[in-house]
């Protein structure tokens, strides 16, 4: 059974090397009692909780009046970005948030019509003229794709700014053979830019973000979101069919779908007493969080994620579609952020505003000195498995 509060102790951290099978679990330490149905917090029209607003005025050093601001352009900008898109046709390149200006940037190739230049400029949007479209960008890293990476090369994505496919090469091995191949022939697929980042990924193994922690086999992971019928989470916590037990060690349900490599997503149905609610847990750190939607959030926004190792941190999106190759083998379509992340943070909620984003992937780096953090989107995962998002 679900215990009454929302609000956990702080739980032990684990951490997946190599492959997930092989990870051991730590116990989770709970203050909560099983008892009645948690009551979910009253809904509220503000942008934000409280602990959200305060994690951004840390992390982007902003005051409480800015960061509702940032929010609110940056919800402005999500709903235009899809209008953009169509307006701009085949001369379309790309689109992100830019918060200096807090306006949509939409980048437009030299063959756009002064009239739909015109059209994106009067609807809000600043214009920016590029070189090659989306199109061109998009099919270039399909060719990427099917390339074999060797483990020097990190990821690789389409940057709208850049107007290039981004390849990410591990500090030090940009001189090696395999790298020099696998870049010469990324080149030949299309425009690429190559930048050196710190470390090679890892995935994250465990953790509870976002919801309480669930056990299967000797591996702990977190629930990322609840739909109708259970609830997402990444996919290298456990296989179909999968047993999954709760913060009480009593069954919830199975894995009903699941995917890693390729994808890191995966649903597990609720039943046995257990049910769901539409909240990101702040673990007793920030309130509470209702989930509303799941409207995706542009290039350039802000993004938080809750992790029972980290708590709450935040960041910008800075790359959507993004192929990460772990030692597990590619993941496609990830979005890749500045947020930190640590061992203990799998699986669970990316969040910007009230808007669900996706699930807790794997990264580089640690919240003390930082790193970058890839999330699953989880309107992906909604249509692969014809799932509802659970919305207050």
């Amino acid at each position: 059974m679900r215990r009454t509060r929302l609000v956990r102790a702080d739980v032990a951290a684990l951490l997946m090397i190599g492959s997930w099978a092989a990870a051991g679990s730590l116990p989770a330490s709970a203050n909560d009692a099983p008892g009645s149905p948690p009551s979910a917090p009253s809904a509220d029209s503000a942008p934000a909780s409280a602990g959200l607003l305060q994690a951004m005025q840390r992390d982007f050093g902003l005051s409480r009046a800015e960061a509702e601001a940032r929010l609110a352009a940056e919800r402005a900008a999500a709903e235009l970005a899809p209008e953009a898109r169509r307006t701009a046709g085949s001369a379309y390149g790309g689109a992100w948030f830019d918060a200096g200006s807090g306006k949509l940037t939409v980048a437009v190739t030299p063959d756009a019509d002064t009239s739909t230049v015109r059209t994106l400029r009067d609807s809000g949007a600043r214009v920016r003229t590029v070189e090659h479209s989306a199109r061109r960008l998009d099919a270039a890293k399909s060719r990427i794709d099917r390339l074999d990476a060797p483990a020097g090369v990190s990821s690789w994505s389409v940057d709208p700014a850049a107007n290039a496919v981004v390849v990410n090469v591990v500090g030090g091995e940009r001189t090696d053979n395999d790298v020099r191949r696998f870049v010469d022939r990324a080149r030949v697929a299309g425009p690429v830019t190559v930048r050196t980042v710190p470390a090679a990924a890892r995935t994250f193994a465990a953790g509870t973000v976002g919801g309480d922690p669930y056990y299967t086999g000797n591996v702990r992971c977190s629930i990322g979101f609840s739909v109708h019928g259970g609830f997402v989470t990444a996919g290298h916590c456990g296989n179909a069919g999968a047993g999954v037990r709760g913060w009480d060690g009593s069954h919830i349900g199975t894995f009903q779908g699941s995917s890693f490599p390729g994808n890191d997503y995966a649903w597990v149905n609720v039943g046995s007493g257990w049910w769901t609610v539409p909240v990101v847990l702040g673990w007793g750190t920030v309130p509470d969080r209702l989930v509303r939607g799941s409207a995706e959030a542009p290039v350039g926004a802000s993004v938080c994620r809750s992790g029972s190792t980290t708590r709450w941190h935040c960041g910008t999106v800075l790359a959507k579609n993004e192929t990460v190759n772990y030692s597990q083998g590619a993941v496609h379509q990830m979005t890749k952020t500045s947020v930190c992340a640590e061992p203990g943070d799998s699986g669970g909620a990316f969040i910007s505003g009230d808007q669900a984003q996706g699930v807790t992937s794997g990264g580089w780096g640690n919240c003390s000195g930082g790193g970058e953090t890839w999330f699953q989107p989880v309107n992906e995962i909604l249509d692969r498995y014809g799932l509802t998002l659970h919305t207050a």
